[in-house]
Protein backbone atom coordinates (compact mmCIF):
# COMPACT_ATOMS: atom_id res chain seq x y z
CA UNK A 1 0.00 0.00 0.00
CA UNK A 2 3.04 2.26 0.48
CA UNK A 3 6.17 1.82 -1.60
CA UNK A 4 9.37 3.85 -1.80
CA UNK A 5 11.95 2.81 -4.38
CA UNK A 6 15.41 4.43 -4.18
CA UNK A 7 13.79 7.68 -3.06
CA UNK A 8 16.34 10.51 -3.24
CA UNK A 9 16.01 14.22 -2.52
CA UNK A 10 18.59 16.98 -2.96
CA UNK A 11 18.36 20.56 -1.73
CA UNK A 12 21.01 22.19 -3.90
CA UNK A 13 24.23 20.27 -3.17
CA UNK A 14 22.81 18.71 0.02
CA UNK A 15 21.52 15.16 -0.24
CA UNK A 16 18.77 15.00 2.39
CA UNK A 17 17.41 11.59 1.37
CA UNK A 18 19.77 9.01 -0.09
CA UNK A 19 18.17 6.09 -1.95
CA UNK A 20 15.54 5.14 0.62
CA UNK A 21 13.57 1.98 -0.22
CA UNK A 22 10.84 0.26 1.79
CA UNK A 23 7.24 -0.90 1.57
CA UNK A 24 4.37 -1.00 4.03
CA UNK A 25 1.54 -3.50 3.75
CA UNK A 26 -2.03 -3.34 5.00
CA UNK A 27 -2.15 -3.91 8.74
CA UNK A 28 1.40 -2.67 9.36
CA UNK A 29 2.32 0.29 11.55
CA UNK A 30 5.82 1.37 10.59
CA UNK A 31 7.84 3.49 12.98
CA UNK A 32 10.20 5.79 11.07
CA UNK A 33 13.07 6.70 13.40
CA UNK A 34 16.17 8.81 13.16
CA UNK A 35 18.12 11.60 14.86
CA UNK A 36 17.37 15.24 14.10
CA UNK A 37 18.43 16.06 10.55
CA UNK A 38 18.46 12.43 9.46
CA UNK A 39 15.90 13.01 6.68
CA UNK A 40 12.73 11.69 8.32
CA UNK A 41 10.43 14.62 7.56
CA UNK A 42 11.91 15.13 4.08
CA UNK A 43 11.22 11.46 3.30
CA UNK A 44 7.63 11.84 4.55
CA UNK A 45 7.06 15.00 2.50
CA UNK A 46 8.48 13.38 -0.63
CA UNK A 47 6.51 10.18 -0.09
CA UNK A 48 3.29 12.22 0.17
CA UNK A 49 3.96 14.42 -2.85
CA UNK A 50 4.59 17.60 -0.88
CA UNK A 51 8.14 17.58 -2.31
CA UNK A 52 9.15 16.20 -5.70
CA UNK A 53 11.85 13.51 -5.51
CA UNK A 54 15.14 14.22 -7.24
CA UNK A 55 15.38 10.53 -8.12
CA UNK A 56 13.56 7.31 -7.36
CA UNK A 57 9.81 6.91 -6.93
CA UNK A 58 7.05 6.52 -4.40
CA UNK A 59 3.53 5.14 -4.70
CA UNK A 60 0.40 5.03 -2.58
CA UNK A 61 -1.95 2.09 -3.19
CA UNK A 62 -0.26 1.51 -6.55
CA UNK A 63 -0.48 5.14 -7.76
CA UNK A 64 2.80 6.94 -8.39
CA UNK A 65 2.88 10.11 -6.31
CA UNK A 66 4.39 12.14 -9.20
CA UNK A 67 2.66 10.61 -12.22
CA UNK A 68 -0.78 10.16 -10.61
CA UNK A 69 -0.80 12.57 -7.65
CA UNK A 70 -4.58 13.05 -7.38
CA UNK A 71 -5.28 9.31 -7.38
CA UNK A 72 -2.50 8.66 -4.85
CA UNK A 73 -3.66 11.40 -2.49
CA UNK A 74 -7.26 10.17 -2.59
CA UNK A 75 -6.01 7.17 -0.59
CA UNK A 76 -3.74 9.20 1.70
CA UNK A 77 -4.13 10.99 5.01
CA UNK A 78 -1.11 13.09 5.95
CA UNK A 79 -0.21 14.87 9.17
CA UNK A 80 2.75 17.15 8.34
CA UNK A 81 5.47 18.15 10.75
CA UNK A 82 4.15 20.85 13.08
CA UNK A 83 0.49 20.18 12.10
CA UNK A 84 0.05 23.46 10.15
CA UNK A 85 -3.49 24.80 9.85
CA UNK A 86 -5.28 28.09 9.17
CA UNK A 87 -5.11 29.90 12.51
CA UNK A 88 -8.11 32.15 11.91
CA UNK A 89 -10.37 29.15 11.28
CA UNK A 90 -12.07 27.12 13.99
CA UNK A 91 -11.82 23.31 13.93
CA UNK A 92 -15.45 23.32 12.70
CA UNK A 93 -14.73 25.54 9.69
CA UNK A 94 -11.35 23.91 9.03
CA UNK A 95 -12.72 20.37 8.92
CA UNK A 96 -15.60 21.61 6.75
CA UNK A 97 -13.04 23.11 4.37
CA UNK A 98 -11.04 19.84 4.29
CA UNK A 99 -14.24 17.84 3.74
CA UNK A 100 -14.99 19.98 0.69
CA UNK A 101 -11.52 19.41 -0.72
CA UNK A 102 -12.00 15.67 -0.15
CA UNK A 103 -15.27 15.76 -2.09
CA UNK A 104 -17.50 14.90 0.86
CA UNK A 105 -21.05 16.26 0.86
CA UNK A 106 -24.46 15.73 2.41
CA UNK A 107 -24.97 13.07 5.07
CA UNK A 108 -21.59 11.46 4.33
CA UNK A 109 -19.88 14.78 5.07
CA UNK A 110 -21.76 15.30 8.33
CA UNK A 111 -21.19 11.75 9.51
CA UNK A 112 -17.45 11.76 8.76
CA UNK A 113 -16.90 15.12 10.45
CA UNK A 114 -18.88 14.03 13.51
CA UNK A 115 -16.99 10.75 13.78
CA UNK A 116 -13.61 12.43 13.26
CA UNK A 117 -14.29 15.04 15.94
CA UNK A 118 -15.06 12.20 18.32
CA UNK A 119 -11.99 10.17 17.32
CA UNK A 120 -9.63 13.14 17.73
CA UNK A 121 -11.45 14.29 20.89
CA UNK A 122 -11.64 17.95 19.89
CA UNK A 123 -15.30 18.72 20.70
CA UNK A 124 -14.25 20.94 23.63
CA UNK A 125 -12.46 23.38 21.28
CA UNK A 126 -14.60 22.89 18.18
CA UNK A 127 -15.57 26.56 17.85
CA UNK A 128 -12.37 28.24 19.07
CA UNK A 129 -9.94 29.84 16.59
CA UNK A 130 -7.13 27.37 15.92
CA UNK A 131 -4.50 30.03 16.64
CA UNK A 132 -5.75 30.20 20.25
CA UNK A 133 -5.45 26.45 20.87
CA UNK A 134 -2.71 24.74 22.85
CA UNK A 135 -0.01 22.84 20.98
CA UNK A 136 -1.68 19.58 21.94
CA UNK A 137 -5.10 20.58 20.60
CA UNK A 138 -3.54 21.93 17.39
CA UNK A 139 -1.91 18.55 16.94
CA UNK A 140 -5.24 16.80 17.47
CA UNK A 141 -6.92 19.06 14.90
CA UNK A 142 -4.13 18.05 12.51
CA UNK A 143 -4.78 14.39 13.24
CA UNK A 144 -8.49 14.98 12.61
CA UNK A 145 -7.91 16.36 9.11
CA UNK A 146 -5.69 13.38 8.30
CA UNK A 147 -8.43 10.96 9.37
CA UNK A 148 -11.36 12.85 7.85
CA UNK A 149 -11.65 10.93 4.58
CA UNK A 150 -11.03 7.54 6.25
CA UNK A 151 -7.98 6.97 4.00
CA UNK A 152 -6.35 3.61 3.32
CA UNK A 153 -2.90 5.03 4.10
CA UNK A 154 -1.87 7.31 6.96
CA UNK A 155 1.47 9.13 7.15
CA UNK A 156 1.81 10.83 10.53
CA UNK A 157 4.83 13.01 11.25
CA UNK A 158 5.29 13.22 15.05
CA UNK A 159 1.59 12.55 15.82
CA UNK A 160 1.96 12.77 19.63
CA UNK A 161 4.29 15.78 19.73
CA UNK A 162 3.01 18.27 22.31
CA UNK A 163 0.45 15.90 23.82
CA UNK A 164 0.31 15.11 27.52
CA UNK A 165 0.62 11.45 28.65
CA UNK A 166 -3.16 10.89 28.63
CA UNK A 167 -3.51 12.37 25.15
CA UNK A 168 -0.58 10.28 23.89
CA UNK A 169 -2.31 7.17 25.21
CA UNK A 170 -5.52 8.14 23.40
CA UNK A 171 -3.74 8.70 20.08
CA UNK A 172 -1.76 5.47 20.36
CA UNK A 173 -4.93 3.56 21.18
CA UNK A 174 -6.63 5.12 18.13
CA UNK A 175 -3.72 4.13 15.87
CA UNK A 176 -3.87 0.58 17.21
CA UNK A 177 -7.60 0.37 16.51
CA UNK A 178 -7.22 1.64 12.94
CA UNK A 179 -4.13 -0.44 12.11
CA UNK A 180 -5.76 -3.68 10.85
CA UNK A 181 -7.51 -1.87 7.98
CA UNK A 182 -4.78 0.60 7.01
CA UNK A 183 -1.09 1.01 6.26
CA UNK A 184 0.39 3.53 8.68
CA UNK A 185 3.76 5.28 8.94
CA UNK A 186 4.65 7.17 12.10
CA UNK A 187 7.71 9.38 11.97
CA UNK A 188 8.89 9.86 15.54
CA UNK A 189 11.86 10.49 17.79
CA UNK A 190 10.08 8.83 20.74
CA UNK A 191 11.39 5.28 21.08
CA UNK A 192 8.52 4.46 23.44
CA UNK A 193 6.16 5.08 20.52
CA UNK A 194 7.73 2.22 18.59
CA UNK A 195 7.23 -0.36 21.33
CA UNK A 196 3.73 1.00 22.07
CA UNK A 197 2.13 0.94 18.61
CA UNK A 198 4.51 -0.16 15.84
CA UNK A 199 4.70 -3.61 14.27
CA UNK A 200 7.92 -2.67 12.48
CA UNK A 201 10.59 0.01 12.63
CA UNK A 202 13.02 1.62 10.21
CA UNK A 203 15.98 3.66 11.41
CA UNK A 204 17.32 6.33 9.06
CA UNK A 205 20.61 8.19 9.47
CA UNK A 206 22.27 10.65 7.08
CA UNK A 207 19.38 10.11 4.67
CA UNK A 208 19.87 6.33 4.45
CA UNK A 209 18.00 3.35 5.88
CA UNK A 210 20.40 1.71 8.33
CA UNK A 211 18.06 -0.77 10.06
CA UNK A 212 14.69 -2.40 9.37
CA UNK A 213 12.92 -4.90 11.60
CA UNK A 214 10.28 -5.55 14.23
CA UNK A 215 10.65 -3.91 17.66
CA UNK A 216 11.60 -7.33 19.07
CA UNK A 217 14.28 -7.77 16.41
CA UNK A 218 15.63 -4.29 17.16
CA UNK A 219 15.73 -4.96 20.91
CA UNK A 220 17.50 -8.28 20.26
CA UNK A 221 20.46 -6.30 18.91
CA UNK A 222 20.93 -4.66 22.31
CA UNK A 223 23.70 -5.75 24.65
CA UNK A 224 21.00 -5.94 27.32
CA UNK A 225 18.86 -8.45 25.39
CA UNK A 226 18.34 -11.44 27.74
CA UNK A 227 20.65 -9.87 30.32
CA UNK A 228 19.52 -10.82 33.84
CA UNK A 229 19.19 -8.17 36.53
CA UNK A 230 19.31 -9.38 40.12
CA UNK A 231 18.62 -7.33 43.25
CA UNK A 232 19.94 -8.86 46.45
CA UNK A 233 21.54 -8.06 49.78
CA UNK A 234 24.63 -5.95 49.08
CA UNK A 235 26.73 -8.20 51.32
CA UNK A 236 26.10 -11.10 48.93
CA UNK A 237 27.13 -9.20 45.78
CA UNK A 238 30.80 -10.27 45.75
CA UNK A 239 30.06 -14.01 46.11
CA UNK A 240 27.21 -13.83 43.59
CA UNK A 241 29.41 -12.02 41.06
CA UNK A 242 32.13 -14.67 41.28
CA UNK A 243 29.64 -17.53 40.94
CA UNK A 244 27.74 -15.98 38.02
CA UNK A 245 30.95 -15.46 36.05
CA UNK A 246 31.49 -19.23 36.10
CA UNK A 247 28.24 -19.99 34.26
CA UNK A 248 28.97 -21.19 30.73
CA UNK A 249 26.71 -18.72 28.92
CA UNK A 250 27.51 -15.62 30.99
CA UNK A 251 29.83 -13.19 29.22
CA UNK A 252 30.28 -10.68 32.05
CA UNK A 253 28.77 -9.46 35.30
CA UNK A 254 28.49 -5.84 36.42
CA UNK A 255 27.21 -4.10 39.54
CA UNK A 256 25.88 -0.67 38.47
CA UNK A 257 24.83 0.22 42.01
CA UNK A 258 24.96 -1.38 45.49
CA UNK A 259 22.77 -4.45 45.76
CA UNK A 260 22.23 -4.85 41.99
CA UNK A 261 23.94 -7.23 39.57
CA UNK A 262 23.54 -7.53 35.82
CA UNK A 263 24.68 -10.74 34.12
CA UNK A 264 25.22 -10.32 30.37
CA UNK A 265 24.79 -13.40 28.16
CA UNK A 266 27.03 -14.66 25.40
CA UNK A 267 25.43 -14.18 21.98
CA UNK A 268 22.12 -13.04 23.42
CA UNK A 269 21.34 -16.49 24.86
CA UNK A 270 18.64 -16.92 27.49
CA UNK A 271 20.32 -17.32 30.89
CA UNK A 272 17.44 -16.55 33.25
CA UNK A 273 16.83 -20.22 34.13
CA UNK A 274 20.50 -20.91 34.88
CA UNK A 275 20.86 -17.74 36.95
CA UNK A 276 17.68 -18.44 38.92
CA UNK A 277 18.71 -22.03 39.63
CA UNK A 278 22.14 -20.89 40.82
CA UNK A 279 20.54 -18.30 43.13
CA UNK A 280 18.28 -20.98 44.63
CA UNK A 281 21.11 -23.46 45.11
CA UNK A 282 23.32 -20.84 46.77
CA UNK A 283 20.39 -19.52 48.86
CA UNK A 284 21.26 -15.91 48.02
CA UNK A 285 18.99 -13.30 49.65
CA UNK A 286 17.40 -12.26 46.33
CA UNK A 287 14.71 -9.58 46.30
CA UNK A 288 14.09 -9.56 42.57
CA UNK A 289 15.39 -11.23 39.40
CA UNK A 290 14.27 -10.65 35.81
CA UNK A 291 15.45 -10.86 32.21
CA UNK A 292 15.78 -7.72 30.08
CA UNK A 293 14.10 -7.46 26.65
CA UNK A 294 16.81 -5.12 25.39
CA UNK A 295 17.22 -1.36 25.25
CA UNK A 296 15.98 0.21 22.02
CA UNK A 297 17.68 3.50 22.87
CA UNK A 298 21.02 1.69 23.07
CA UNK A 299 20.49 0.10 19.65
CA UNK A 300 19.38 3.44 18.21
CA UNK A 301 22.51 5.23 19.45
CA UNK A 302 24.86 2.51 18.24
CA UNK A 303 23.31 2.28 14.77
CA UNK A 304 22.98 6.02 14.13
CA UNK A 305 26.41 6.95 15.51
CA UNK A 306 28.07 4.23 13.43
CA UNK A 307 26.26 5.45 10.30
CA UNK A 308 27.06 9.13 10.89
Amino acid sequence: MIQADSLTKYFGPIKAVDGVSFEVKKGEVLGFLGPNGAGKSTTMKTLCGFLTPTAGSASICGFDIVEAPMEAKMHLGYLPEGAPAYGDMTPRSYLGFIAGIRGLSGAARRNRIEKTVSLANIAAVYDQPIETLSKGFKRRVGIAQALLSDPDVLVLDEPTDGLDPNQKHEVRKLIGEMAPEKAIIISTHLLEEVTAVCSRAIIIASGRVVADGTPDEMEARSRHHNAVTMKLDKDAVADATAALKKLADVASVQSPRPGTLIAYPKGGKSIIAAVSELARSKKWPVEEVYAERGHLDEVFREITQTAA
